[in-house]
């Protein structure tokens, strides 16, 4: 006997937002802005309400409990890899064994980049 696989039709991948009542934009704001700026819930509320989004701080304890680890996930791979370029505002060298800023013979400080 055969088996008959049911043919399904492709459906998208669910957002990790859906069914929330706020929109994922005002989640991400609470979620960056707790994680950045070290506010308290309460703090967060007030933000918002200024901002005409009525929330409760137990509402933003949650988002932040729940969208923490996808944000720091997603901001994992915008960081640099090690062979990119680093740009550098001061370079000191050690000077008979003291450490001095390197300088054009100007007297202008260098602004190297490294590979």
């Amino acid at each position: 006997m055969k088996s008959s696989i049911r043919s399904r039709t492709w459906l998208p991948p669910r957002s990790a937002f859906a069914g929330f009542r706020f929109p994922a934009e005002v989640i991400v704001v609470a979620v960056r802005w707790y994680l950045r700026y070290g506010l308290s819930y309460r703090d967060l509320e007030e933000l918002l309400v200024e901002r005409g989004v009525e929330v409760d701080h137990v509402t933003v304890f949650r988002g932040v409990r729940r969208f923490t680890p996808l944000l720091a996930d997603a901001a994992r791979f915008a960081r640099h890899s090690p062979g990119d370029r680093w740009f550098v505002d001061e370079t000191y060298v050690k000077v008979n064994g003291l450490w001095r800023v390197a300088c054009h013979e100007e007297g202008t400080a260098l602004s190297p980049v490294l590979p």
